[in-house]
């Protein structure tokens, strides 16, 4: 499977140069032939839910910590409107 980089960096709102285009997409090429490895394992035998560790809904305490203010979070971003990120919407072409 080839994907096609120009189409991935559009829409990502990514310029990229045609070396950088290159290198990402033998990069990608390389990703999806280890994905092709692991679809050859033979997993008949593996539980869906086997968790190597053996430990279960290990989680961090939820502890709130500084963050960006919004005028911030917004001051790099190259579209805003109404104090929100403006985006083209994500099916459109």
């Amino acid at each position: 499977m080839k994907i096609d980089v120009k189409h991935v960096a559009k829409l990502a709102n990514l310029p990229l140069t045609p070396e950088e285009e290159e290198k990402y997409s033998e990069q990608l090429s390389a990703i999806l032939g280890y994905f092709e490895k692991l679809n050859e394992v033979d997993t008949k035998e593996v539980e869906p839910t086997f968790n190597v560790t053996g430990q279960s809904n290990v989680m961090r305490e939820d502890e709130t910590a500084s963050c960006l203010t919004q005028e911030k979070a917004l001051s790099n971003a190259p579209k805003k409107k109404d104090g929100m990120f403006e985006t083209k919407g994500v099916f459109e072409e």
